[in-house]
């Protein structure tokens, strides 16, 4: 299917709202990204492609209680579906392939 790929800032964005898990909506997404990767990225950027994984099917939303912190207004939170768990798994697992099959030789400088 066409379009089921992750690029590598959707698995950034994916990765963290896994690790958010249960609180994780835009602005806490681009947070954490500024944290654990030092990417300082737009909020536009993080709803774009929190978008492409929704359209993919790899994360569902849902609204949040209303808070006073936020003027009454809902956190729109998302959650890693299983279609998106496996698209990790299956991230992860042709990386590490790749990653072991580098020759010994080919970092030896």
């Amino acid at each position: 299917m066409k379009g089921d790929h992750l690029g590598e800032f959707e698995e950034l964005v994916l990765l963290t709202i896994a690790v958010l898990f249960d609180d994780s909506y835009g602005i806490g997404i681009q947070h954490e990204l500024k944290e654990r990767c030092g990417r300082g990225v737009t909020i536009s950027t993080v709803h774009a492609a929190l978008y492409r994984l929704k359209k993919k099917g790899f994360v569902d939303s849902r609204y949040g209680e209303v808070t006073p912190e936020r003027g009454g207004k809902r956190k729109l939170l998302f959650r890693v579906t299983k279609s998106g768990e496996a698209a990790l798994k299956k991230s992860k697992e042709m990386r590490n392939g790749l990653w072991q099959a580098i020759p010994k030789l080919a970092f030896d400088n």
